[in-house]
């Protein structure tokens, strides 16, 4: 028996793919797959986004676009990050389209000048597209899940700035801004979080008709009891106030289930029960309310038991707890459903 199981739903990624175009109204779905896809798998997701309508696949770095142009030969692929001056040869040779984050551009290749409109972050203050081959002209959006004041004014912005452009793609929207602010679609939409069924706003992904793709189940490895006053963990940090049951889940830290989660519940045998103690490296324990065997299913993440619930606990963001779960054959097994 493994440890845990990763099962990625490549019918949920095409259903929130088509989803998402429906929201877009006309405006192209750009599949973001950065990180190796947000954990799901950058080859497996690119592929079912594709057959669902994207027209374009992003990533962060040319070596992941790299990966990806050996599995699509003909797919539009775009690196969103900077890129090394070692890698624009290898860029052009592969075809692929780099964004221009600094005031410097690559030459020889399509390029998309990136326009900061209040990120803070890549891109420059004015448009100048001298001598380079410009497919297209971006931004990104800081807050479309929080702040919709902010939003509708690096909308207006780019709306501004790009008002007399022809001939070239302009895109704005993320996954926030293409679900909730129709304004910002423009002609594309890159769209990450939203494609693998995980809401952008943490709370449940069924509000904006999303069905998340990635569901974790591990087992019981070991159950005891614990009398009055012994504890489990490192460092005591939950001791028994009375005779309780425990389970030992074979899934840590190293496995991406985080220290930061004691306390989020994972369902044992199909019922909510709480983790307790300090999550170790390998292993971590639930309160249980009765005796179980060894062998009893438990879901880490999956129904009823949302990515977004544990994020909520450890006061983070899905994204990171999705980029975090390992998938490594040596410590799970990972199955694909293609359905």
């Amino acid at each position: 028996m493994h440890r845990s199981e990763l099962t990625i739903d490549l019918g949920a990624v095409r259903r929130n793919a088509e989803r998402l175009l429906a929201v877009l109204e006309g405006a192209e779905l750009w599949a973001v797959v950065k990180a190796d896809g947000y954990g799901h798998g950058a080859v497996d997701v690119a592929g079912a986004a594709l057959a669902a309508g994207a027209t374009a696949v992003c990533t962060a770095t040319v070596p992941e676009a790299l990966v990806l142009r050996r599995e699509f030969p003909t797919a539009r692929l775009l690196v969103l990050g900077p890129a090394a001056q070692r890698e624009v040869a290898q860029a052009r040779e592969a075809r692929l389209e780099l964004a221009a984050v600094t005031g410097e551009a690559p030459v020889g290749l399509p390029v998309h000048l990136k326009l900061d409109t209040g990120m803070g972050r890549w891109g420059v203050s004015e448009l100048q597209a001298g001598g380079i081959d410009v497919v297209g002209v971006m931004s990104h959006l800081a807050s479309a899940d929080c702040d919709a004041a902010y939003t509708q004014w690096q909308v207006d912005r780019f709306r501004d700035a790009t008002a007399e452009l022809r001939g070239v793609t302009r895109h704005l929207a993320n996954s926030a801004g293409a679900l909730r602010y129709p304004e910002s679609r423009f002609d594309a939409a890159r769209c990450g979080i939203a494609l693998y069924g995980l809401s952008p706003f943490g709370e449940d992904p069924a509000v904006d008709g999303l069905q998340p793709a990635l569901r974790w189940d591990s087992h019981l490895a070991h159950v005891k009891l614990l009398r009055p006053g012994e504890s489990t963990g490192y460092g005591r940090r939950w001791v028994a106030e009375r005779e309780t049951w425990i389970g030992i889940i074979p899934v840590g830290y190293a496995d991406g289930f985080r220290r930061d989660l004691t306390g989020t519940e994972v369902r044992v045998a199909g019922e909510p029960r709480r983790v307790v103690g300090t999550i170790s490296m390998d292993a971590l324990a639930v309160e249980l309310d009765r005796q179980l065997s060894v062998g009893t299913p438990v879901v880490l993440v999956g129904p009823r038991i949302p990515l977004e619930s544990h994020a909520k606990v450890a006061g983070t963001i899905t994204y990171e707890l999705a980029c975090g779960i390992g998938s490594s054959p040596l410590r799970s097994r990972r199955t694909v459903l293609h359905g």
